[in-house]
């Protein structure tokens, strides 16, 4: 069976969910953790719930299938959903509803295995390759009241056609690419999500074209390594269909860029070894794409990095900074490190921190390692100690939010565009939107305005979001 006969087959398991649950009200909650990755999987997950007739609830105790979409790059993570079934042992036992989970998390043996033991109440486990079945699985589940398995470790396939339901009319994320090649040391990712794996450019473009034709303004391509898109594909030469000369990431960025309708395109995550000299053009030359990249350090040592298995050193990262900074205007940076990897000392810590002295990122996303059981980091000897990592943590965050507080006073005065999202979180009464760089900006205006791109002129800074006025 073919891939799109397989949808198909999905599709009529749908159909024979919708009619067992009509006129029945049926709920669901679900519960996502992780990257956006994860996140736009979730999408997935409801747009198949709600062909089946259910409707979401953030209320679990009103919900007659509960779902987790897990992640495993962090321990806490771990914690999280063990906690969260505990709390549901009550509400299977009062009115039996069905839990599923699925995600990274379900891709690890031990895990699964502990699922089994602890939690047997559990009714479906189902992995990051087999999400398009999640149809089958269900009905299997209803139809004979039995627990289901339904996790592969081969490397899955990439699926066209499943429905999906966004949580946002404005803003959407589209994967361009599933798995990584990269095996960073810390890192779960390859072992879970499987080896890269490329969209084709044909069904990119047709689903970007949807979404304008819909009235989204801003699209972020995803990918566990998203700049290294097609570029196994053309290693190994896979065929893949020619369509308006998309044969690399570069292009592919030019290609979105000239979709009327939509006026923003973000990216994440790249690596810095495939920073590439077309794509840094790209960036540089197509007004629609914003101008903060996000350019993953993880530390700021060259032998840390090379026991990372992160393929730079601290002078390379340092001259493509530079590189990109001379080559494409107004440029901004945001990054991820991760604090207290095994055998870095604190001179080499230092290095970390001369680095975001020398590059001023806009943003910096911090994580405390977190060994992962099956990465060879965890097997490392010479583990630092919790109250050293969050000694560190501490330093990195000083420093960090001191460069945000200067960085904040450079947009005071300056008109900035502005992508509005809607109704503050904390105040109803304001609205809040973006920058191109990424700033939240929350400011006074007319609900009329949510969905536009206006100028803001930018009248105060409080860390974590600026204030701004039309």
């Amino acid at each position: 069976m073919d891939k799109s006969e397989e949808i198909k087959e999905q599709q009529l398991y749908i159909e024979k969910i919708y009619k067992i649950n009509k006129d029945k009200n049926l709920k669901y909650n679900i519960l996502t953790m992780g990257c956006q990755l994860n996140e736009n999987d979730s999408e997935k997950l409801c747009g198949m719930l709600e062909k089946m007739g259910y409707t979401q609830t953030n209320n679990v105790k009103e919900a007659d299938i509960a779902i987790f979409n897990t992640c495993c790059v962090r321990e806490n993570a771990e914690d999280k959903l063990f906690g969260k079934l505990g709390e549901l042992k009550k509400i299977k036992e009062e009115k039996g509803i069905i839990i599923a989970i699925g995600g990274c998390m379900m891709q690890e043996k031990h895990i699964t295995d502990k699922i089994k033991e602890s939690y047997p109440f559990v009714d479906i486990l189902f992995g990051t390759h087999t999400l398009h079945k999640f149809p089958e699985d269900l009905y299997k589940v209803l139809e004979d009241k039995k627990k289901l398995e339904d996790i592969i470790d081969i490397d899955g396939e990439i699926y066209e056609g499943i429905p999906i339901k966004r949580d946002s009319n404005i803003k959407a994320s589209v994967t361009i690419m599933n798995g990584c090649n990269n095996f960073c040391s810390y890192c779960i990712v390859p072992y879970v999500r499987g080896r890269e794996r490329s969209r084709q450019p044909k069904s990119i473009i047709n689903e970007i074209k949807e979404l304008a034709s819909q009235g989204y303004k801003e699209i972020t391509l995803l990918g566990q390594n998203v700049n290294s898109y097609l570029k196994v594909e053309r290693e190994k030469n896979i065929f893949f269909e020619e369509y308006k000369g998309i044969n690399s990431f570069a292009t592919l960025l030019k290609a979105i860029n000239q979709i009327d309708g939509i006026e923003r395109i973000r990216f994440i995550s790249p690596h810095p070894k495939d920073f590439t000299d077309d794509v840094i053009e790209a960036i540089a030359e197509c007004d629609k794409i914003c101008k903060l990249v996000h350019l993953p350090l993880q530390a700021g040592n060259t032998r840390v990095l090379k026991e990372m298995n992160r393929k730079y050193t601290k002078e390379q990262y340092l001259n493509l900074v530079e590189k990109m900074k001379n080559k494409i205007p107004n440029l901004t940076l945001s990054t991820d490190i991760i604090v207290g990897f095994p055998g870095e000392t604190d001179l080499e810590f230092e290095d970390t921190l001369d680095v975001v002295k020398k590059v001023n990122f806009e943003q910096v996303y911090m994580f405390i390692y977190s060994r992962r059981i099956g990465t060879p980091g965890d097997r490392m000897e010479n583990q630092i100690s919790e109250e050293q990592k969050h000694k560190r943590f501490n330093k990195l965050k000083d420093l960090v939010e001191k460069q945000i507080e200067k960085n904040n006073k450079k947009y005071i005065n300056t008109i900035q565009k502005v992508l509005v999202e809607g109704e503050s979180k904390n105040n109803k009464e304001l609205l809040t939107g973006r920058t191109d760089s990424n700033k939240v900006v929350i400011f006074k205006g007319d609900k009329n305005l949510i969905g536009k791109m206006i100028n803001l002129k930018i009248i105060s800074e409080h860390m974590w979001y600026l204030k701004g006025e039309i």
